[in-house]
């Protein structure tokens, strides 16, 4: 039986494709799949609001023939702006394939640089019968720029920086699972300022083991038996494993159990760091990789609300949910969600990760292959305006998350290294989230790259370097100070623990006794102070532990000593 149609010229093509050899049909839907890619590609790019970057897009598990498609839409895109001028040349793009343009680039590629065996499709064949016009375009065109070979006359649709590292012009377009194309900003003496360098560096592949479905050691089991299998030491979850590990058609990933995701990604969830039974709003949620952390680190218990405002991403995360879990999908913008609607009345936690330049995760998303960028228009989008649009809707956005009336912990976060995205919108925000009760918390204090120092608190923020880290991201968390100090988690504790206590020579500090106590009646007081709740105590604490509310709340401690004078007696 023949393969289901994936587009309308296909539909005509029914008896001949039942002739078609394995390898033809397997090239015929790659080459659509590609042009369905590059059509997302290309539109997005041209209004610069991307629906997912390239990888994501051809990586999703709706594209089967993922290594064609990957190598086809990104060749393409090397070509593209020869490709236009010989389809313009030749006259060959009239009006009947104008609106399969994509195709037709996909086509004519493949046919002027790559396989030239085509010989299926009708798009194949309208683009074969005009071969020869084709290749006498291409050999005036080379003459017209004074270049022999094509590779040359690549640096002629370059950018400088591109030009001088030969990038486009070199046979390897890239190698996206053994090494990272990075831009590696370097600070000028204003630190808004960047400069680029490009460079090639390993890259390892990180991968998170979705704990809802799959424990850690075996995970380790089942990727170690054909690779060197380590876990990272700040990610709890977080697996690494060498360059050019390709797991896109592993089962592990395809069912849900893994996902692909780096280390910087990985690390915002656990920032927000949201307790089982929790309900979580994740403001900006597509494609659903941090969802779908936030409910692993939440073992499966508790809500969490899903918002995304743009249709197409709508569905990428409903299906990385159905790979993963059933959560609560929101086609709406975050900004029109009422805070004082009883739906949200009981978050306690928000992730936003709203839309950004995305200038830290240029590399990993090929942008060096987008029309944009090899005009030069990307490298002038600071000076166009596009940032600080993008951070006029990051602050709303953030102001918004700290409206909530039960929202205890928000992270902000953007895969930006642009200080307009990032401290200048916390910093704008700041004295509305004290004026809430919010101040702002260290997330991973061991980790040693923190947030330029443009403002009191920075030292609070965290960054990742593109070229240490080889990743751009930016995380603030903010806390609401009522529950800086709560009992129910130790890290998070700031009052005085019963080991702290022990190390003074009076338990209560307003006990004015000299004489020591003997080490049964220390353990029994700090056994019994450990269990006080502060008279801040939110009722969600009181109902989630009501033995220790019960028995413990009281408004004085009495004191255990033998002074009579004690002033706590």
């Amino acid at each position: 039986m023949a393969p289901p149609k994936r587009v309308g010229t296909a539909a005509a093509e029914t008896g001949r494709e039942r002739r078609m050899s394995n390898a033809e049909r397997s090239s015929y839907f790659a080459r659509r799949e590609a042009a369905k890619v590059l059509r997302s590609v290309l539109q997005g790019d041209a209004r610069r609001r991307a629906v997912a970057s390239i990888k994501s897009l051809v990586f999703s598990p709706s594209v089967r023939n993922k290594k064609a498609t990957f190598a086809l839409v990104c060749q393409t895109l090397k070509h593209l702006s020869i490709l236009k001028d010989v389809l313009e040349a030749a006259n060959v793009l009239n009006s009947k394939w104008k609106s399969q343009k994509e195709l037709i680039f996909i086509v004519t590629y493949d046919i002027l640089f790559g396989q030239d065996t085509v010989a299926v499709g009708a798009a194949e064949k309208f683009i074969l019968l005009r071969k020869d016009a084709l290749q006498s375009a291409l050999a005036q065109l080379l003459v017209k720029k004074k270049v022999k070979r094509t590779e040359d006359l690549l640096l002629h649709y370059q950018t400088p920086e591109l030009a001088s590292h030969g990038i486009l012009g070199s046979n390897e377009v890239i190698m996206p699972e053994n090494w990272l194309f990075i831009t590696v900003p370097i600070r000028q003496q204003d630190a808004c300022q960047y400069k680029y360098n490009i460079a090639y560096v390993p890259k390892p592949r990180y991968v998170r083991v979705n704990t809802l479905k799959l424990g850690v050691e075996p995970a380790i089991h089942e990727l170690g038996k054909q690779n060197t299998v380590k876990r990272d030491d700040m990610v709890p979850d977080l697996l690494m494993l060498p360059p050019g590990t390709d797991l896109h058609d592993h089962p592990l990933v395809k069912n849900g159990s893994v996902f692909l995701q780096g280390k910087a990604s990985s690390m915002v969830a656990v920032a927000l760091d949201p307790e089982p039974g929790w309900e979580v709003l994740d403001a900006c949620s597509a494609p659903g990789n941090k969802t779908v952390h936030l409910a692993a680190l939440m073992r499966g218990k508790g809500k969490i609300i899903a918002c995304e405002l743009n249709k197409e991403r709508v569905k990428r995360l409903e299906d990385t949910i159905d790979r993963s879990l059933h959560v609560k999908v929101l086609h709406g913008d975050f900004l029109n969600l009422n805070t004082k609607d009883p739906l949200y009345s009981k978050v306690r936690a928000i992730l936003l990760d709203p839309s950004c330049s995305g200038s830290g995760t240029a590399a990993e998303r090929l942008d060096h292959l987008l029309p944009s960028y090899t005009t030069g228009h990307a490298a002038a989008d600071a000076d166009t305006g596009r940032v600080n649009k993008l951070a006029a809707f990051q602050r709303k956005a953030l102001a918004h998350a700290l409206s909530f009336p039960a929202v205890e912990r928000v992270v902000y976060s953007t895969c930006s290294i642009n200080q307009t995205e990032n401290e200048d919108v916390v910093n704008s925000v700041l004295p509305f989230a004290v004026s809430h009760g919010f101040q702002l918390e260290t997330p991973f204090p061991r980790w040693p790259r923190r947030g330029l120092p443009v403002f009191q608190g920075s030292e609070h923020l965290l960054r990742t370097d593109p070229e240490k880290d080889q990743e751009g991201f930016f995380i603030a968390l903010f806390v609401r100070k009522s529950i800086i100090g709560s009992p129910e988690k130790p890290p998070r504790n700031n009052y005085k623990t019963s080991e702290t206590l022990s190390a003074g020579n009076h338990l209560n500090p307003r006990c004015q006794n000299t004489e020591e106590t003997s080490p049964l009646r220390q353990k029994k007081i700090l056994n019994k102070r450990s269990l006080l709740l502060p008279s801040h105590t939110r009722m969600s604490k009181m109902l989630l532990y009501p033995r220790i509310t019960k028995r413990r709340m009281i408004k004085s401690v009495h004191c255990q000593c033998a002074d009579a004078n004690c002033r706590t007696n």
